[in-house]
């Protein structure tokens, strides 16, 4: 048997409970102290990473040429105040000597993701030296344009992509080894000599995804502005699919929970890659922690493993919803019943810190877990991570009814009605008719979108909560696309499928308006050089949490593909 026992397994009288058959923290803390050295789910590991590789898809490769070149041009009315012009054909740039055009930029017309090459020759005389190139690879317009150094930034200056490349011999054929994600090049001369000059014969990127399956038509009626939002959204999400379902392409290249969760969405309703989502589902399960608990993010390469202390209690908790989302879809019984215990083994997060009077310990969550939520300065997440559990717990509980596992948590309801009974008496303020978080009572988005999500505010009350909201100058907006996705999934469960879609036109509508070619990590209409990393460029700007227009336009024609 496991040193550490489940909550709701096969052996409830292992351990005293509480009122209503949830245990007390002395319980609590003694199941999570149990043997914490033996490997929770050591006979299934190397099965699940098998079926993992099993699923790996077979990447499409397409070969994408340069449209033109680009010109640079300041200006305030433009994204991060840098617009790209059209400057001269690309036959004009393969045709001249290149020492006169350094610094040229080359537009590839749309974003891009893959392995860059190009061909160099001599022209005129003898090459006598070598020559070095500089390589900027940008995916807006600001990030060729703002220099790298000094960086400031909180992440690795190695995620910026520029390249320098020595050649030592011409002719040449060069083919960068690392992938980029990327729309213009800037290109730099550096090192030239003064006896000859050089041309591009070619440069091209052989682009990856594993979406090769064409995506039905909207309807006739559609509006062009939701076209051209779903077209931007599903060559966000197209990029996103590698090998497993990236999070960027450009940045962080891995597999995160929150990502799979709603690129999972997205491609039920597109692309239909399923087995992507299978490949996904093992790998996050085959290398969850020796106690049975996912990490939030893990790694392909060189071969299979997780971000060691990446361990996010919403995301840990979203796992069990993909997998009820991917059996449901897919029909795939054998799948969701072979990954079962992992979705169980999640809900001890939640009685682990499950007080006796219903609420999550947030304090103590948040210092031993990252709570995640939203990237959004001063975000208290006490109200918002007791909403999301009581969701991810109703969605596993279906999930077990499902498999015909209920009985297997039998405990599961009172405890969710436990919960629920506490965020409206501790977390619901009268007088301001919204739900407050922490000792200042803040008001959040996050907060009421996830007490409207789990059902904790009916769908009757929801569309009058959500207008309070929103006429509460002092609450706290989403912070980025992935609340926004909430945001919008809320509002039509509620019955307030006009307003999402408004919501859509003005959020990601603004971005198709400022150029976007795939939808962007971070975006704050009022601070278009917001970044959680202190330095705007090594922003990702394909970003799979911000493709789920596609989600909605495609799930919900009826509101979104109408005039």
């Amino acid at each position: 048997m496991l040193g550490t026992m489940l909550l709701f397994g096969e052996h409830p009288s292992s351990f005293a409970k509480s009122e209503k058959g949830v245990p007390g923290i002395q319980d609590r803390l003694h199941l999570k102290n149990l043997n914490d050295t033996v490997d929770y789910y050591a006979a299934q590991r190397e099965q699940w990473l098998a079926k993992a590789e099993a699923n790996k898809p077979v990447l499409t490769e397409t070969i994408v040429k340069p449209v033109r070149l680009g010109k640079l041009v300041k200006d305030n009315d433009a994204f991060q105040n840098w617009r790209m012009d059209p400057a001269a054909s690309i036959d004009q740039f393969i045709s001249q000597g290149f020492k006169e055009q350094s610094g040229v930029i080359i537009d590839f017309g749309t974003h891009v993701t893959g392995y860059v090459s190009f061909s160099l020759r001599p022209l005129h005389t003898t090459p006598d030296a070598p020559l070095r190139l500089k390589l900027t690879f940008g995916e807006v317009p600001s990030e060729v344009a703002v220099p790298f150094d000094p960086y400031p930034g909180g992440l690795s200056r190695a995620w910026l992509q520029d390249e320098i490349v020595t050649v030592s011999e011409l002719p040449a054929q060069i083919t960068i080894p690392r992938r980029l994600a990327f729309r213009y090049v800037k290109v730099e001369l550096l090192s030239p000599s003064i006896a000859y000059d050089f041309t591009f014969d070619s440069i091209q990127i052989k682009a990856t995804s594993s979406a090769s399956t064409a995506v039905a038509a909207l309807a006739s009626k559609t509006s062009e502005r939701i076209k051209a939002i779903d077209r931007v959204g599903l060559q966000t999400l197209s990029e996103c699919m590698q090998t497993v379902y990236e999070d960027g392409p450009k940045r962080d290249r891995r597999l995160w929970i929150g990502d799979l969760y709603l690129e999972a969405l997205a491609n039920d309703v597109s692309y239909k890659n399923h087995q992507l989502t299978r490949r996904c589902l093992y790998l996050l399960a085959a290398l969850a922690n020796k106690e049975g608990y996912l990490h939030g993010t893990v790694f392909e390469r060189p071969k299979p493993h997780p971000q060691e202390g990446q361990q996010l209690l919403d995301y840990a908790l979203l796992f069990g919803v993909a997998l009820k989302d991917y059996a449901e879809n897919t029909g795939d019984t054998g799948t969701a019943l072979d990954l079962w215990p992992v979705v169980k083994r999640q809900i001890d997060l939640v009685t682990r810190y499950l007080q006796p009077d219903g609420r999550l310990d947030y304090d103590r969550a948040n210092k031993e877990l990252w709570i995640f939520i939203d990237w959004k300065d001063g975000l208290h997440k006490a109200v918002a991570i007791q909403g999301l559990a009581i969701f991810a717990l109703k969605q596993a509980y279906q999930l077990a009814k499902h498999l015909g596992k209920e009985k297997e948590l039998s405990g599961l309801p009172n405890m969710i009605q436990k919960m629920e009974q506490a965020s409206r008496k501790y977390f619901f303020d009268q007088q301001k008719q919204l739900f407050v978080s922490g000792p200042a009572k803040q008001v959040s988005y996050a907060s009421q979108l996830w007490m409207v999500l789990s059902g904790v505010v009916s769908r009757k009350d929801a569309p009058s909560l959500i207008h309070t909201l929103e006429q509460d100058a002092t609450a706290l907006k989403p912070g980025g696309p992935y609340l926004y996705h909430y945001l919008l999934q809320a509002m039509i469960q509620s019955g307030m499928g006009k307003e999402a879609k408004e919501i859509m036109l003005q959020y990601w509508g603004q971005m198709v308006d400022m150029g976007a070619d795939t939808f962007w990590e971070v975006y704050d209409p009022t601070d278009e050089y917001k970044s959680p990393y202190n330095f705007y460029p090594v922003n990702s700007y394909c970003h799979a949490w911000s493709c789920t227009p596609v989600y909605f336009i495609r799930k919900y024609p009826e509101i979104f593909q109408n005039e």
